[in-house]
């Protein structure tokens, strides 16, 4: 039986006094992958910050349920900690930190103890052949002379470990060529499962092609306008996001007439 994961209620965020979030209401359950797409600037990445705890957002009303509790005055560690999972859209390199041994700190962070070295990398060498990343990869230096693709699988690797219950994936399909795109989506199906939710942000409706979401909200000036199945992306791949505002625009009117 599935279960609320995610809860957001009537999100406002504002970042250096303007505002960019102005009401964004969404639920994932358990074992649902959501899309949420929107034109550049109408807040997806903003609200990806939000969830996690960026300080550099302030949240001016709402709230973000996380299985029933309001996390928005946790720190980002500490939401990291009860499963939510940020994967950025563009990650930064660590020279001189190796990828093993980054991993088996966040593992020891989000789980509060050390795993055995052996059980470790035991697990580590299982979700890599799992990603199809070849090995010597997790004896680099994270994101450092990482090509585009790497860089996201390490992202998808780094999922796959930490075994979150939402993963917020911000742009994954960002930098990516087809090849490194099929790879990277075919790991996140790979690690899908009931007990966990994803809500992938996104520009474009090309990734949407190898992950194939329940449902499909469009962000629209700090707002989602727009909600529907997987028909709906392929509805703005063809008509753009010009026809989504005018039909929002349409929308609204017709609730205010009635009203």
């Amino acid at each position: 039986m599935s279960e609320v994961l995610l809860k957001i209620e009537n999100l406002k965020a504002s970042i250096e006094g303007q505002e960019i979030l102005k009401g964004i209401n969404l639920t994932v359950n358990s074992g649902e992958i959501h899309a949420l797409m929107g034109p550049n600037g109408s807040g997806k990445s903003t609200l990806a910050y939000v969830l996690m705890g960026h300080p550099k957002y302030k949240v001016t009303g709402g709230k973000v349920l996380y299985k029933g509790e309001n996390i928005l005055e946790l720190s980002p560690d500490e939401r990291a900690k009860k499963g939510l999972f940020l994967a950025f859209q563009y990650p930064v390199p660590i020279p001189g930190v190796t990828v093993t041994n980054f991993l088996r700190s966040a593992i020891k962070s989000v789980q509060g103890k050390d795993m055995p070295a052996r059980e470790f990398l035991n697990l580590l060498k299982e979700n890599m052949k799992l990603l199809s990343i070849e090995e010597g990869f997790n004896s680099r230096y994270i994101n450092d002379g990482f090509s585009g693709g790497e860089k996201k699988r390490h992202e998808v690797l780094q999922l796959a470990m930490l075994k979150p219950e939402m993963a917020v994936l911000d742009e994954t399909d960002s930098g990516l060529d087809i090849d490194a795109l099929k790879v990277v989506s075919g790991g996140v199906n790979k690690l899908m499962n009931p007990k966990l939710g994803i809500l992938i942000i996104t520009h474009y409706q090309r990734i949407l092609n190898y992950i194939q979401p329940h449902f499909v909200h469009v962000l629209v000036d700090g707002q989602i306008a727009l909600s529907g199945d997987r028909k709906l992306a392929h509805e703005l791949e063809e008509k753009g996001y010009d026809w989504l505002e005018k039909k929002a625009q349409n929308l609204t009117g017709a609730a205010q007439e009635v009203g």
